[in-house]
């Protein structure tokens, strides 16, 4: 057998080495701007956020400033003439207020109000008979509400809110209006000597014209 000569065995070394050691065409670049894929079994960041917040509609307030809540009948859930117990039952949040006494009038406030005269609950002989509102948040039934004028409540209203002085604000009026249905409430707006709305109730006869509340 020929033996290669020495200067062709290091030019074949040499190709082989070259071959060996060469990586090929270098890896893409990572976007740094394209996002990762998600696990599809792991819960994404608005999934998380919307359980760790989910709570009963009846403890958030934003669920209470919803137009179709007020009505002439009663709030959400909570029907006018209803005893106390069946009106915490509608509820189903929590409402702070003293238990129910069938002998007394008081009143109930969701956990959330900060300040009980913008929404309250009237409880008198163990019934649901009124409810208060001293926010802008929540819409009467109709649509009026706190900050409205004299003049915007009757144009809203058709011009059939009745007026009466204020017990106790000079220059201020009541505005109300009947629900013209047997068994629903009256709905009173209080405006001041500015002629804006301060607050506004519905209720049943008599307590609906209690101007004092339960006092």
């Amino acid at each position: 057998m020929k033996t290669l000569p020495f200067a062709c065995m290091l030019s074949v070394l040499t190709l082989v080495a070259c071959q060996r050691d060469d990586p090929g065409d270098p890896p893409a670049p990572v976007d740094a701007s394209t996002p990762a894929v998600a696990d599809a079994g792991a819960a994404t960041p608005a999934q998380t956020q919307t359980a760790a917040t989910a709570t009963s509609d009846k403890d958030d307030p934003a669920a209470a400033e919803d137009a179709e809540m007020a009505t002439l009948a009663g709030f959400g859930d909570l029907v006018l003439g209803s005893s106390e117990a069946d009106a915490r039952a509608a509820w189903g949040g929590e409402l702070k207020g003293p238990a129910d006494n069938p002998q007394d009038c008081h009143y109930l406030t969701p956990a959330w109000v900060k300040r009980p005269a913008d929404l309250a609950f009237m409880m008198e002989a163990g019934k649901f008979v009124r409810y208060d509102v001293g926010s802008d948040r929540q819409v009467a039934p109709g649509g009026g509400r706190v900050g409205m004028s004299g003049d915007e409540l009757q144009a809203l209203y058709s011009g059939k809110l009745q007026s009466s002085p204020h017990k106790y604000v000079p220059e201020g009026k009541v505005l109300s209006i009947g629900a013209g249905v047997p068994g629903d409430g009256k709905l009173v707006f209080e405006a001041g000597a500015d002629g804006k709305v301060s607050a506004w109730r519905v209720g049943l006869a008599p307590q609906v014209d209690y101007v004092e509340g339960c006092s």
